[in-house]
């Protein structure tokens, strides 16, 4: 069985927690009005990737010998498989929306179109790009009343990542994985410079029925004032379980964020559903909730996505 799944795939959003911290990172009307200036295009590459994901989908599915099927997404963990050589797998969030309260301050995001390409270059690495095509963040002081919003394209992300076990996923599984995060983003979404990150998924067996994943990450991200660069560091532990055309997933994900301005710990519990009809051996629907455990946690999460393996 794939190791669990869990909602928002493999580099959490840390924008929600950024926001929040008042002064240091208010949204500016000037980066409002760009931001809707680009938001046209955003949609219309949303629409168009959505339409050729579904009409591939629909497509029969082509009898070829391989690994079986492994899906990064639904999840703040990673899975360690890696794609056979030659193969592409387009993952898509069709839609997530979050919520945070902290104070007088009420942050709401909402994503569409967010994508990753993967390709199997040799059977051991497989090569990503991520781009999340649209996204809106609203902060509301609930004093006043008083709304900021950004909205845009994301940043573009370039991923590999590197079996050292069991590359279909099976056993024992353990894979390096590494990102580069470039700020190609709309202003008011984009982050202040580059970013990056180290993380060491691992997969493994309880049973026929039961998966446990663990994926430890390290990451050199932007400081909240944009002035510089530090460390924050991350894991995920989850159990997975098949029933029927279904795998079932919780995982409790754990952050620490060493910012200069003000260090933060957040935690979620991230529950997720995922089918696979057997019709379609080489696709999958997924669902996602997250709760946040804690005040610098968003407090409820919600997503929904798609991947097709060609």
């Amino acid at each position: 069985m794939p190791p669990p799944c869990s909602l928002h795939r493999s580099k959490p959003d840390r924008r929600l927690h950024r926001s929040s911290r008042g002064e240091h990172r208010r949204l500016s009307r000037r980066a409002h009005h760009a931001a809707e200036l680009a938001s046209g295009h955003s949609m219309r590459i949303a629409a168009c990737t959505l339409a050729l994901m579904l009409s591939a989908a629909a497509v029969p599915a082509v009898a070829r010998d391989g690994r079986d099927f492994c899906a990064d997404r639904p999840g703040k963990g990673t899975p360690p498989c890696v794609l056979d050589q030659g193969r592409l797998q387009m993952e898509l969030g069709l839609f997530d929306v979050s919520r945070q309260t902290q104070g007088d301050t009420r942050t709401q995001t909402w994503d569409a179109g967010d994508l990753l390409v993967r390709y199997g270059l040799d059977g051991l690495t497989e090569v990503q790009l991520g781009l999340p095509v649209w996204n809106r963040q609203q902060v509301t002081d609930r004093a006043t009343g008083a709304r900021d919003t950004a909205q845009g394209v994301g940043d573009l992300t370039l991923g590999l990542r590197r079996s050292l076990a069991n590359p279909d996923g099976s056993g024992l599984s353990v894979a390096l994985a590494g990102f580069v995060a470039a700020p190609t983003g709309a202003r008011g979404i984009r982050a202040d410079g580059f970013e990056g990150g180290v993380l060491l998924p691992v997969s493994v067996p309880l049973n026929p029925d039961w998966s446990l994943s663990l994926t430890p990450r390290v990451e050199w991200v932007s400081d909240a004032d944009g002035d510089g660069r530090h460390a924050a560091y991350s894991m995920v532990a989850g159990l997975g379980r098949d029933i029927g055309q279904w795998n079932l997933g919780a995982e409790i994900w754990i952050s620490r964020d060493d910012d200069p301005d003000q260090a933060t710990t957040q935690s979620t519990l991230d529950l997720t559903a995922v089918w696979s009809p057997p019709s379609l051996p080489d696709a999958q629907l997924d669902f996602g909730v997250n709760l946040g455990l804690n005040d610098d946690s968003p407090d409820v999460a919600f997503g929904i996505g798609l991947a097709r393996r060609f």
